[in-house]
């Protein structure tokens, strides 16, 4: 957790981006590293990365990758993959390694399709929405507290999808979440247009209405520039559905949220593939850090919805006591 804290210590504040309901802060880190990795989207463009069911027959909880690139391939907790028997989800970030074969953990995010579209998975851009992540991360870490597995409540996960789909007026023959996307990809160009990169930013604290819902933070400036397009519209399709509310001070918000996440209870397990993989809750937190090469290469962390704190609160008592993660800084 020392290696989570010292990075948040390194951050400054740049100046809020706002469009519509969503606003971004930025994160900045003058450290000018360049990145040692390619993104899961730079693998699939060159060929250097295949992506496939786990047998013939298949497996929802788990995929293949074959990783053929002579370097590491970073891929992100929610990073959508599109394709072979129905799309799905990353579970966690991990990095993985130069010539490898790893079995990797997803959720599926298309409920109504169990035949093969194509033999590997491919990239559209996306990332599951934001409040899908914040529930997937804090099932995933009760999983692995539980059971030793990083698994998602499948159920609840094709529940909200429908849910919000609902909610949005969007309609799927497969109950694909690609379709709520694709049916608003014009308002989420938008965001995306709205909130460029700035420089040495390394990652960002997202607000819809003033509130703040989840932060993203990078090992270096490159890869949040790369990544920034995915998880701008992973929290615009949330702003979208929910519409005005009441402002508020999204810097003070920011500085509030980054000493809570060095605050929260911290359980550290091997990661899949490269380094560790850090499981992060506190009060209606949930979130999740990959740590490889000496170094915080991804941190995602996120506000649960209001409805879903308090069980969290009592699962996360479990663990720890709240009154010490309250007492906890980043220094």
């Amino acid at each position: 957790m020392h290696m989570i804290r010292d990075r948040l210590s390194q951050l400054t504040f740049g100046e809020v981006l706002q469009h519509q309901t969503l606003s971004l802060t930025p994160l900045l880190a003058a450290d000018g590293r360049e990145p040692d990795y390619l993104t899961l989207d730079e693998a699939l463009a060159r060929g250097e990365l295949q992506i496939t069911e786990l047998s013939e027959s298949g497996s929802v909880p788990e995929l293949r990758l074959i990783n053929r690139a002579g370097q590491a391939i970073l891929l992100l907790d929610g990073e959508e993959l599109v394709g072979a028997k129905q799309n799905r989800v990353l579970n966690l970030s991990l990095l993985a390694p130069a010539a490898v074969t790893l079995t990797i953990p997803v959720s599926c995010v298309e409920a109504g399709r169990w035949s093969s579209a194509s033999p590997a998975f491919s990239s559209k851009g996306r990332a599951f929405y934001a409040s899908g992540r914040a529930r997937k991360a804090g099932h995933v870490t009760e999983s692995l507290r539980a059971r030793g597995q990083r698994e998602s409540h499948q159920g609840e996960i094709w529940q909200d999808i429908a849910a919000k789909s609902a909610r949005m007026g969007s309609r799927s023959s497969t109950d694909a979440m690609a379709c709520l996307y694709e049916d608003f990809d014009a308002l989420m160009a938008q965001y995306v247009q709205a909130m460029p990169p700035q420089p040495d930013q390394v990652g960002a604290v997202f607000a819809i209405n003033g509130a703040i819902r989840g932060l993203e933070l990078f090992d270096c400036a490159a890869t949040w520039r790369k990544l920034l397009p995915k998880l701008v519209v992973s929290y615009a399709l949330d702003a979208v559905e929910l519409g005005r509310g009441a402002p508020s001070d999204a810097v003070t918000g920011a500085d509030d949220f980054l000493l809570e996440m060095a605050a929260a209870h911290a359980s550290t397990h091997p990661s899949v593939g490269e380094g560790e993989d850090v499981r992060l809750t506190g009060p209606g937190l949930s979130g999740g850090a990959l740590l490889a090469r000496g170094r915080l290469m991804h941190l995602c962390a996120f506000r649960l919805p209001t409805a879903e704190r308090q069980g969290t609160r009592e699962a996360s008592d479990r663990m720890t006591s709240a009154s010490s993660r309250r007492r906890g800084r980043a220094h």
